[in-house]
């Protein structure tokens, strides 16, 4: 059996005009009026001999063979002098299926092209499934269900607008009643029917698919509201802004062109910048914004005039309209930047300031390249939704200020999630007494009584490398400069002689101010002598010499960089690497129990844990917090060196890391310090650990010159055995997931000055992992 509906419904359906046949036989035998009794006897005959028509059929090919005849027995429906006027169509009820259209309606199909295909809009299969069964209760059961979904056609016409037309269905000459499978559900059935409506299984127990038999036609009718469509969903897109995702909607320009029925437009929007006056723009929407006006503008004023006329929005802040861009002043059209309009092919356009509270905060154009596509009647258009535009921007700018906020918090400060409750707490009591008009002063921030974890993974001799890197690069600019001054005349000879005197430093006996004096020559001297020569008539190759040698310099200090700037891109790479790794593990571990946390990234990362039960005060301080998360930070800085290992080879500089872990069991206090907007040791007593963790980097192994630390081993720093067989545990256990290997050495550390007694254990990261 064939289902007219491409989708599942509870219906069997079959078009049928019994129930308007019907009407006509009561007007053959009631109506007192002989015309309108002989029209109905004429029409009942002419379908006598076409039963599929008053029982019903499936087959839609019957509907083109009896066209006409549907014509006629519709007629006084579909009256010839509003054929023109009326949108209108019969219809199988609930469906994208029409036929015997008003010539308005066929003009407009027409107009959209031989392709398109007429469909409901925005109907999803389950709602339209409950749709349904609720029409089964409304119609069959009686019940008053309040349940109506607006129906809609989206048609472009011919410029390629879409228009949007909503619809009005007559269902008079339509019935719905049961088959044989039906289910007739009682009362207390159908009021918990009604209390889920999402729960489309749960109807479909009670109305299985094709149970039931809706019969007959409907009467569709439609209305031109594409202003009012395009009018909602350009408040819909204004007013959905994803804080944690601020994406632009590309659906804007569709709607602009179906809200002003313009077939050909593009518009911008620039944010002003009241603080330094001037206009921005709004990064998300690079893509979707053209700004091409709002650039003509900036690019055809200089700033005072500018300045000026933004200061004037506050007096006159009404929009501007140019309907025919031919028609504008001479004057203008003189002026350079007036080909912006030209090179855009933009011939009409409006330019609209959005104010609150006589301020300005931003610009919105509108363009086209159709002559009088914007006129004062468009201008008005914008009234309607003038509120939701200045809403839309005051929540944006909002969310944008939050997230600024939020990058800073993260990026500059640390501030770290785990203590915020204090800061908030404290800036509760001030707001609060700052609306009783009380004076409150904000306490210190501080935690006693924490276990501290440090750890860092350092690159190895970073100074030596940047130190040699200097050196080439220096030499690389004596040797350039060499090869131009040797092709230039005698002018250059002491210039030579300067920078042999260089090379000779740079080369031999070096000393503090070489690079600082070298600097002042190039700057002050060659490089001015140099630009003078580019400046007369040098010859071609004198010319390419100077221009490679300037492609070469670094113009914020007048040094070649390269090999330097090589270095630094390695160092950013692998920091950016290993703390992004670091903070990633960082959530698991938070989730052991809260911690506050810090890292840093200079050569290399370090990062300080410290753990305590004042951190969290609400949550129960379990007795093996401590060793869960000095396990973690060891088992997280063996991942860092085997995944620094793998991506090593790909960096422009070979580099290596060493990394050190350092066990103290004394609790130490931090405090907040306000002028520093970080958190420190706190007291004299706890400067102790502070003054260890420095001087970890360079120590050595006691009476060696061996560093304790070393590429491609782990080092673990602590005081008593007590820590050492901890770690052996700890050591024991990586070993078997064979992260580690079975190397590891017992150090004593060289006395460092006022400390004594510091022990180590250092063990190899395991081969096979290195080579995965």
């Amino acid at each position: 059996m064939s289902n007219l509906y491409k989708k599942d419904a509870p219906f069997q359906v079959f078009i049928s005009f019994k129930k308007y046949l019907d009407v006509l036989e009561h007007i053959r035998y009631n109506d007192r009026l002989e015309y309108r009794v002989n029209y109905a006897e004429s029409l009942i005959e002419k379908t006598r001999n076409f039963q599929e028509l008053r029982n019903g059929f499936q087959d839609l090919s019957l509907l083109h063979k009896y066209e006409d005849l549907i014509k006629l027995l519709l007629a006084d429906l579909f009256p010839t002098g509003l054929t023109n006027n009326e949108i209108k169509a019969a219809s199988i009820p609930l469906s994208n299926i029409t036929f015997n259209y008003t010539e308005r309606f066929k003009n407009i199909l027409k107009d959209a092209g031989k392709d398109f295909e007429i469909e409901l809009r925005d109907i999803e299969d389950d709602e339209f499934y409950v749709f349904c069964c609720c029409l089964i209760l409304q119609v069959y059961f009686k019940r008053d269900v309040k349940s109506y979904i607006p129906l809609y056609y989206d048609i472009p016409n011919k410029q390629g607008i879409m228009k949007h037309y909503k619809i009005t269905v007559n269902s008079d000459f339509s019935d719905i009643y049961p088959t044989e499978d039906a289910k007739i559900p009682e009362d207390e059935v159908i009021d918990m029917l009604l209390e889920n409506l999402d729960d489309t299984k749960l109807w479909k127990k009670y109305f299985p698919s094709q149970s039931w038999i809706l019969s007959g036609f409907t009467i569709i009718s439609l209305v031109d509201c594409t202003s009012e469509v395009a009018l909602s969903d350009l408040k819909s897109s204004m007013i959905q802004i994803d804080p944690e995702n601020f994406t632009p909607d590309e659906n804007l320009k569709e709607t602009f062109k179906s809200y002003f029925d313009v077939p050909e437009l593009n518009f911008g929007l620039m944010l002003f910048n009241n603080k330094e006056k001037r206009l921005e723009k709004v990064p998300i929407y690079e893509n979707v914004f053209t700004n091409h006006i709002l650039d003509f503008w900036i690019n055809t004023f200089d700033e005072d005039i500018r300045r000026t006329t933004f200061e004037n929005f506050n007096y006159n802040s009404k929009p501007v309209v140019v309907s025919d861009v031919d028609k504008l002043d001479s004057a203008v059209k003189k002026l350079p930047s007036f080909s912006i309009l030209k090179e855009n092919n933009i011939n009409s356009f409006m330019v609209i300031p959005i104010m609150k509270e006589n301020e300005l905060l931003a610009i919105m154009e509108f363009t086209s390249p159709i002559a009088h596509s914007f006129n004062g009647l468009k201008l008005k258009k914008l009234e309607f939704f003038a509120d939701m535009i200045l809403f839309s921007l005051n929540r944006f700018t909002f969310e944008r200020n939050n997230q600024i906020e939020a990058i800073i918090q993260r990026e500059y400060t640390t501030i770290h999630n785990s203590v915020i409750w204090k800061f908030r707490n404290e800036a509760e009591k001030y707001f609060n007494a700052f609306l009783a008009k009380k004076i409150y002063t904000l306490k210190q921030i501080s935690f006693r009584n924490l276990t501290p974890l440090f750890g860092f993974s350092d690159i190895r001799s970073s100074s030596e490398k940047r130190f040699n890197l200097m050196l080439e690069d220096l030499n690389q600019q004596i040797d350039c400069l060499h090869g131009i001054f040797s092709v230039l005349n005698s002018d250059s000879e002491k210039y030579l002689l300067a920078l042999e005197i260089f090379e000779n430093e740079l080369n031999n006996e070096i000393k503090a101010d070489t690079e600082q004096r070298l600097q002042r020559l190039l700057r002050d001297e060659i490089h001015p002598y140099l630009q003078g020569v580019l400046e007369t008539k040098a010859t071609p190759e004198i010319r390419e010499k100077i221009q490679d040698y300037f492609l070469q310099v670094f113009s914020q200090n007048d040094l070649f960089y390269a090999n330097r700037k090589s270095l630094d891109d390695s160092i950013t790479l692998l920091n950016r690497k290993l703390a992004d790794m670091l903070d990633e593990s960082q959530v698991k571990a938070q989730q052991i129990f809260p911690h506050y946390y810090e890292r840093f990234k200079s050569d290399g990362v370090e990062h300080n844990l410290y753990i305590g039960p004042n951190i969290a005060p609400e949550l129960q301080y379990p007795s093996k917090v401590v060793q869960k998360l000095r396990y973690w930070q060891l088992e997280t800085v063996c991942h860092m060196e085997l995944e620094f290992q793998r991506f090593k080879e790909d960096l422009p500089i070979s580099l290596d890391i060493a990394s050190l872990i350092f066990v103290y069991n004394e609790k130490i206090d931090i405090r907040f310090r306000m002028d520093e907007k970080r958190f420190d040791v706190d007291g004299a007593y706890n400067s102790y650990y502070e003054i260890i963790k420095k001087r970890l980097d360079k120590a050595h192994v006691k009476d060696s010159a061996e560093r304790i630390t070393c590429p491609g081993k782990i080092t673990i720093v602590y005081f008593g055995l007590e820590n050492q067989r901890e770690y052996l545990e700890y050591v024991s256990r990586l070993q078997k997931k064979g992260l580690l290997k079975h190397d590891v050495e017992f150090l004593r550390v060289q006395d460092l000055q006022g400390i004594t007694g510091l022990l180590a254990l250092r063990v190899s990261l395991a081969e096979n992992q290195l080579t995965i």
